[in-house]
């Protein structure tokens, strides 16, 4: 018995008519279309799981060996953010919470092209920064809109998960801003490291918690507030 999820139909039209995808569930050889409500919840749970992961490859440590090891991983860990942000994103109408999610998306990206381009060690650390300012500033976008009706079904967990993880990526940015500084001083470059790994668990417990704003609205029924 499997369960997994694929993406089975891609439509374009021309003219204004956007791009649809629609995402199959296929369980024990039956497949069952996944309505946007169910969607946003699989995009936040495929976020929540990157942003841990990438949390992971924050610890410090002297290893040349695991210092690659959490390269790696938080390549993976990125690139599961920003398919966990582009299904939500796709998932909801227009609206500053899907643009937040589309600019999070792009700056995941610019994150994993920073770590698996070839470009200098400077180079690099920009467009990680970059890509974590992109996060923080998607984040306060989504924010804004989450913040005029907090009375709403799950929109305290959006507004406490959203707002964590913009905290987050900001602590991220300056912890890599505080390196490249050093770095360009002829120092270690590592001060900044402690800044990153509290960052990067903050954004993963904001994103743990927005999986509790993504829940259909009979699951949430019994769930006590934060």
């Amino acid at each position: 018995m499997k369960v997994f999820f694929m993406l089975y139909q891609y439509d374009k039209f021309l003219g204004s008519t956007p791009i649809r995808f629609e995402y199959n569930l296929t369980y024990n050889g039956k497949e069952y279309v996944m309505d946007d409500q169910v969607k946003e919840l699989f995009g936040a749970v495929i976020t929540a799981i990157g942003t841990i992961l990438s949390a992971i490859a924050s610890i410090p440590t002297q290893s040349t060996r695991i210092t690659d090891l959490y390269k790696g991983l938080d390549i993976v860990g990125n690139t599961l953010q920003g398919s966990g942000n582009a299904i939500q994103a796709d998932a909801q109408s227009p609206s500053l919470e899907k643009l937040g999610n589309e600019i999070q998306a792009i700056g995941n990206s610019t994150v994993v092209a920073g770590l698996i381009l070839k470009v200098e060690e400077e180079t690099e650390e920009k467009l990680v920064i970059t890509g974590n300012l992109l996060q923080a500033l998607g984040g306060g976008v989504a924010l804004a809109e989450e913040v005029e009706d907090p009375t709403a079904s799950g929109q305290i967990y959006n507004i406490y998960g959203n707002l964590l993880q913009s905290t987050g990526n900001s602590l991220q940015a300056i912890g890599g801003s505080i390196n490249l500084k050093e770095k360009r001083e002829s120092e270690s470059g590592s001060s900044g490291d402690v800044i990153i790994f509290t960052g990067s668990w903050i954004q993963a417990v904001g994103s743990v918690i927005s999986i509790f704003g993504a829940l259909p609205e009979e699951s949430k029924r019994g769930v006590p507030s934060p």
